[in-house]
């Protein structure tokens, strides 16, 4: 039953608006306007990232923009970033024959770094259980942690491509150490910002994280290489 410009039981608009310029240009501003969107949650991931992560977790979740929104769409501006200047930086890197199995695993994720971000996340939420669960974090809230953390990753990733893009000076691997720097203070303010230990674990967290993930993807394009020649 409508009421008014709304229905009474579902709170929903009676006439939707069409779909046009109009509403396509505000929705892109709705993510990226600073208020609660992207570039506030930018904002507020570098200035306090692990509190505010904490907060958002354990708080208020309006605040920031969603976990898995973040990731991608900062996936996505390297991804854009990197094919504009024909980059070719991997942080997951893999030699192997053209049309082996692992080869194309390894493209997969170079190609599509927002869900390798995720799945990244899966193994490296697995050594952040394993070295910090005296905090009693479940795996799902550790995996929201790690979309923000390696969102902003993604993010220095891009600040850096466009420099090199733009002065032909190889800067990735600098990035690399700034956004394994980041990871480390992130997460180990949002554990316990005062103890020294949580940095190290932290450390260690994302380099095990990512050899793990590493080497499932190998021994996954080898399992697959080892049916199909069967």
């Amino acid at each position: 039953m409508a009421q008014g410009n709304f229905c009474c039981n579902c709170g929903l608009p009676v006439q939707i608006k069409r779909v046009d310029r109009h509403y396509v240009l505000h929705e892109i501003w709705h993510i990226l306007h600073f208020e609660k969107g992207i570039l506030y949650t930018i904002k507020e991931l570098i200035s306090r990232p692990g509190q505010n992560i904490k907060e958002f977790i354990t708080e208020n979740r309006s605040r920031l923009v969603k976990p898995i929104l973040f990731i991608i769409v900062t996936s996505l501006i390297y991804t854009v970033i990197n094919n504009l200047f024909h980059l070719d930086d991997r942080y997951v890197s893999f030699n192997g024959p053209e049309k082996s199995a692992m080869t194309l695993i390894f493209n997969w994720i170079h190609h599509h770094y927002g869900y390798g971000n995720i799945i990244m996340g899966i193994f490296i939420a697995f050594w952040l259980k394993l070295f910090f669960r005296k905090y009693e974090y479940n795996f799902f809230e550790l995996l929201i942690l790690l979309c923000f953390v390696l969102g902003m990753g993604m993010l220095i990733f891009s600040v850096f491509a466009i420099f090199e893009g733009l002065t032909k000076v190889s800067l990735m691997k600098v990035s690399g150490i700034i956004a394994i720097a980041y990871f480390t203070m992130a997460i180990g303010q949002f554990f316990d910002k005062k103890k020294i230990a949580n940095y190290l674990k932290a450390f260690a967290s994302y380099i095990l994280g990512m050899i793990t993930f590493s080497i499932s993807a190998i021994l996954l394009g080898l399992l697959i290489d080892f049916f199909i020649k069967s």
